[in-house]
C-alpha cells in the first residue's frame, strides 16, 4: 500500500484529495499548522501531523515535513493550496523514491506572480488582458482611460482585490501592485492535472454563488472551446507538473483571455470523479485521463447557506441563490465518511475565529499563515 502526505488539511478540495487517494487504495497522511482542520475527522485520513506554519518558521515547517516523511515512509507528496510553493523547496533533500506533486519552485513562482504570469502567456502568444505593475507609467494610462482592476502581485481568494472605474486614483504605487484592464464577460475557471508538459485531463466551471470573490457554489462548463485551447497551448509549451489552474473572462464573441493563474489544486477538483484521480495522481505519467464525476453542480452548503440568507431582503437573488443551493451537491458531505461535514464548523474554528473576531477575511483567515509573498518577505 503506497502512504500519501497531504501538506494541507483545511479546505474542502483537500478532503477531496484524501478521498482520491484513499479510493486509490491509499494510507493518506495530512500535515497543517491548524490543530483542528476539516480532514482530521475523516476516516480517510490515516492520520494527522500538526507541523509549524511556513510563514512563522520555514526552516522548521520542511523540516517536520521531512521527518513525517522519513518517519512514515512516505511514497508521493501531494501540496493542495499555497503552501505549495514552500513545499516545493523540498524538492532537492526528498529521501530517493519519494514523489513530489509539484513543478520546480521557480516555475510554481513565476506563474504565482501575476505580472509574471501574464508576461509569460503574452510571449506565447496567447489573449490576456493589458497589465502592468502599479509603478509603471502605462499603470497610470491604463487607469485614466479605462476601468481596472487592482490586486497584489502575489495573491490569492480573492484578497487585496478591487474594481475601479476609469478616472480612479491608483491606490497601489510599487511593484508589489497590479494593475489590470477590466475585462466584460463570463468569468470561468479551469483546473488541469498536468504531467510533466502532458495534459491528462482539464475541467471547466462557472462560479453560481459567491462569498466575496471567491466561488461557493460552482458548476461545470463543457463548453468551452476558445478557454480549452488555450489552456492546451499553453500546457504544451510547458514541461510543468502538478495542478495547474487558470481563471478566464470570456466575451460576447467567445473569445477567452486568461487573467490569472493558480498553480495549484482548486475547486475544479471535485469535478473530477475520486478513484479515477487518485490512480492518476499515483501514476500520472500511465494516465490517459481523468474520468469526470456524475454531478455537474457542487457547493459547500454550510457557506452557500450562509450567503443565501445574507440576500433575504433581496427576494429575486434570494430566490436565485436558493435554486442554486437546492441544485448543487455538497463537496464535504458523504456517507461513508460523515464526519468531516458534521463536524465542520468545529474543525474550521481556527479559520472562523479570527474572521468573526478580527478584520481578517476568511480568505485571509485561510491562507494567513501558508500564503506566499516571494521569497524576498
Amino acid at each position: 500500500m503506497k502512504t500519501v502526505l497531504l501538506t494541507l488539511g483545511r479546505l474542502p478540495k483537500a478532503l477531496a484529495i484524501v478521498r482520491a487517494c484513499r479510493a486509490a487504495g491509499c494510507r493518506v497522511l495530512v500535515a497543517d499548522p491548524f490543530r483542528w482542520h476539516l480532514c482530521k475527522p475523516s476516516r480517510d485520513v490515516h492520520q494527522s501531523f500538526r507541523v509549524t506554519a511556513p510563514n512563522d518558521s520555514l526552516d522548521q515547517y520542511l523540516e517536520e515535513l521531512l521527518a513525517i516523511i522519513t518517519g512514515e515512509s512516505v511514497d508521493h507528496v501531494i501540496p493542495v493550496s499555497e503552501e505549495a510553493l514552500h513545499v516545493a523547496k523540498l524538492a532537492d533533500r526528498l529521501p530517493e523514491g519519494v514523489c513530489l506533486w509539484a513543478a520546480p519552485l521557480t516555475q510554481l513562482a513565476q506563474l504565482h506572480h501575476k505580472r509574471d504570469f501574464i508576461d509569460l502567456a503574452a510571449r506565447r502568444g496567447l489573449a490576456v488582458p493589458e497589465t502592468f505593475t502599479a509603478d509603471e507609467p502605462a499603470a497610470q494610462a491604463l487607469a485614466q482611460r479605462s476601468d481596472y482592476v487592482e490586486k497584489p502581485v502575489h495573491s490569492c481568494s480573492g484578497i487585496g482585490l478591487r474594481f475601479a472605474k476609469a478616472g480612479d486614483p491608483l491606490q497601489a504605487t510599487t511593484d508589489e501592485g497590479l494593475v489590470q484592464a477590466h475585462l466584460d464577460g463570463d468569468l470561468i475557471s479551469s483546473l488541469s492535472v498536468v504531467s510533466h508538459g502532458r495534459e491528462v485531463a482539464t475541467v471547466f466551471y462557472r462560479g453560481r454563488v459567491f462569498a466575496g470573490t471567491v466561488a461557493i457554489c460552482f458548476e461545470r462548463v463543457d463548453d468551452a472551446r476558445s478557454a480549452k485551447d488555450w489552456v492546451s497551448d499553453f500546457i504544451a509549451g510547458s514541461d510543468y507538473n502538478g495542478f495547474l489552474a487558470f481563471d478566464f473572462i470570456v466575451d460576447e464573441a467567445g473569445q477567452a483571455r486568461a487573467i490569472e493563474c493558480n498553480p495549484r489544486a482548486t475547486s475544479g477538483v471535485h469535478f473530477f470523479d475520486p478513484a479515477s484521480l487518485g490512480q492518476a495522481l499515483l501514476d500520472p505519467e500511465a494516465a490517459s485521463s481523468i474520468e469526470l464525476s456524475v454531478g455537474t453542480r457542487y457547493q459547500w452548503a454550510y457557506s452557500t447557506l450562509t450567503e443565501t440568507y445574507a440576500a433575504i431582503l433581496r427576494p429575486k437573488e434570494f430566490a436565485r441563490r436558493f435554486k442554486e443551493m437546492r441544485r448543487a451537491r455538497d463537496v464535504i458531505w458523504a456517507a461513508h465518511d460523515p464526519l468531516p461535514f458534521l463536524l465542520m464548523t468545529p474543525m474550521s474554528w481556527e479559520i472562523l475565529w479570527p474572521a468573526m473576531t478580527s478584520d481578517l477575511t476568511l480568505g485571509e483567515a485561510t491562507q494567513r499563515d501558508i500564503a506566499w509573498f516571494g521569497d524576498d518577505r
